[in-house]
């Protein structure tokens, strides 16, 4: 047996799992959140779970009672589903007839705080994988890996990637974080989504007075959102457009912001 089938059957001894579910009409055993089960499924059947195992080295740490690939999981099932702080983990660990075993609060923090970047770069790659693997599906079934991009009424057949600034607002002097041009506090990060899909591609979180414009900013989350794109796609495409934050707030469309092709 290999190492990896070995390590793979200890973090399933280690976290069974999740329980099964019977969806019934008759009223009886019903629970609440059952739609964020969806978003857990999704992550297990795109590989995305399973593919986090490789960063296992860097994230566990000795005597681990939680797998780290299912913590973050969980993290990101719990802001799907509206979460905007880690304590509120608890609302998928108080279900654990529908999530299964969750992590607490405190596991999540110091699992988050060994993300250093050696374990951020295998997990960026492993998201990416996980994408080609849900694109290549929609392939199969649709006859190209992604849909059009809707502007002004017409169907463009291109990437058309959105770069987005916005403000988060904190309420006590976190780091990084500074006042905003909005008068408020907290930070300005800037994001990456794919228009023809609705993913979120990328981000940088930076300071609340950074500003919506900064070109090495822009660059920065472009090159990890194109580092997103399946290499099959990237190839088959052959053009993408950019619409950043300027170009979006004049109502421009994609082709009259950034573009390239080849």
């Amino acid at each position: 047996m290999s190492a990896a089938v070995e390590e793979a059957l200890s973090e399933c001894r280690l976290q069974p799992p999740r329980p099964k579910i019977i969806v019934t009409a008759d009223g009886a055993g019903v629970v609440s959140h059952v739609g964020s089960r969806l978003s857990a499924d999704v992550a297990d059947r795109t590989t995305l779970t399973g593919e986090l195992s490789q960063a296992r080295g860097v994230l566990r740490p000795p005597r681990a009672r939680h797998a780290p690939r299912r913590v973050l999981v969980d993290l990101a099932v719990a802001v799907a589903d509206g979460a905007t702080r880690i304590s509120e983990i608890d609302v998928l660990r108080d279900q654990r007839e529908l999530f299964g075993q969750v992590a607490s609060d405190s596991t999540c923090w110091r699992l988050l705080d060994r993300l250093d970047d050696t374990a951020l770069t295998t997990v960026v790659a492993v998201r990416a994988r996980a994408r080609e693997v849900v694109w290549d599906q929609h392939a199969e079934l649709h006859g190209r890996a992604f849909p059009p991009a809707t502007v002004a009424g017409r169907d463009l057949n291109v990437l058309v990637l959105d770069l987005d600034a916005s403000i988060v607002v904190c309420h006590s002097e976190k780091e990084l974080a500074a006042p905003t041009f909005k008068r408020t506090f907290g930070y300005h990060p800037l994001m990456a989504f794919c228009d023809n899909t609705s993913e979120f591609l990328a981000g940088v979180l930076r300071r609340g007075n950074a500003g919506a414009n900064t070109a090495a900013d822009h660059i920065t989350v472009l090159d990890q959102a194109l580092a997103q794109i399946p290499t099959s796609t990237a190839t088959a495409a052959r053009s993408w457009s950019a619409r950043t934050p300027q170009a979006a707030r004049k109502g421009s469309s994609p082709t009259s912001a950034t573009s390239r092709t080849g």
